[in-house]
């Protein structure tokens, strides 16, 4: 029997897995993300005796994932401390020597439901978190040439009363991830986005920019449905999107069923990513 690999590199925590033929997790373990020496160490020691066929790698980015670029492999510009340039391909290939494949952590969240809801024809995943990113998986495929989406700073229209608030992005101030991320919350309210209780008004001005993103990858991709998860998302800022993206789309194109159109993921614990990975991996054998 054939065990696949995946590991999902987040800006918090790593989730490093073992899974069957069936895509089912054998083994998992779960760690802090620190250092890239300590955090990748804690990476090898998982997997080196574990005989996996090969391993699905989603990161947190940007990242280079063209084969062809001198940097392929390595996370590039990202903000997280120490791990700017760090090439993380080469050296786990050069301990594990089995293949990866290599992408986003977003895109193998995308790819974990388009394989959990039967393979459907076109699907775009959010994860409103820390941060803000996107997914696509078209007919089977992930899309990205020249790289991965980064629809998480897409620019969009501000609320009239949220004119004050200068967005955390540190790129762009206000764009979807400086208006809409979990950080915004302790910058709004000055307490942790956890603490933050599930029916505050704030949820209201999250959603109005969540919706405006779910617009824009409706009029652009035209997918058959639109996943939205991580840490800030809920059933109750759901519904929000859902009235917020009624709102602004105000009828222009036809959307059959809203309530399956939008939805959260369902792989529960946010576990897509571990199953895109596996599935991917399989997909390089």
């Amino acid at each position: 029997m054939q065990l696949y690999g995946s590991i999902e590199g987040g800006g918090t925590k790593f989730v490093c897995a073992i899974g069957d033929e069936q895509l089912e997790i054998v083994e998992k373990v779960v760690f802090k993300t620190t250092t890239p020496e300590e955090t990748l160490k804690k990476v090898v020691q998982f997997f080196e005796e574990k005989r996996v066929s090969a391993i699905g790698m989603g990161m947190f980015g940007p990242l280079e994932q063209r084969v062809d670029h001198e940097k392929y492999g390595y996370i590039t510009s990202t903000p997280k401390q120490g791990w700017a340039n760090v090439d993380v391909v080469s050296q786990l290939k050069e301990v594990l020597n089995v293949p990866i494949y290599f992408t986003t952590d977003v895109n193998s969240s995308a790819y974990g439901e388009f394989i959990s809801r039967g393979a459907v024809p076109g699907l775009v995943y959010y994860t409103i978190g820390t941060g803000i990113g996107a997914g696509i998986v078209l007919n089977g495929e992930i899309i990205g040439v020249t790289g991965h989406p980064e629809m998480g700073h897409v620019s969009v229209k501000r609320r009239l009363d949220d004119a004050d608030f200068e967005g955390v992005c540190p790129y762009h101030k206000d764009c979807l991830e400086g208006l809409a991320s979990g950080p915004t919350l302790q910058a709004r309210l000055g307490i942790l986005g956890e603490r933050v209780a599930l029916d505050h008004p704030v949820f209201e001005l999250i959603g109005y920019y969540i919706a405006q993103a779910c617009v824009q990858a409706t009029l652009t991709l035209r997918p058959s449905v639109i996943v939205l998860g991580g840490g800030v998302m809920s059933s109750n800022l759901l519904e929000i999107v859902k009235k917020e993206f009624k709102k602004t789309l105000n009828n222009y194109i036809e959307i059959e069923n809203i309530d399956t159109y939008l939805s959260l993921p369902t792989v529960v614990e946010n576990g897509s990513a571990t199953i895109g990975n596996f599935a991917l991996a399989k997909k390089i054998i």
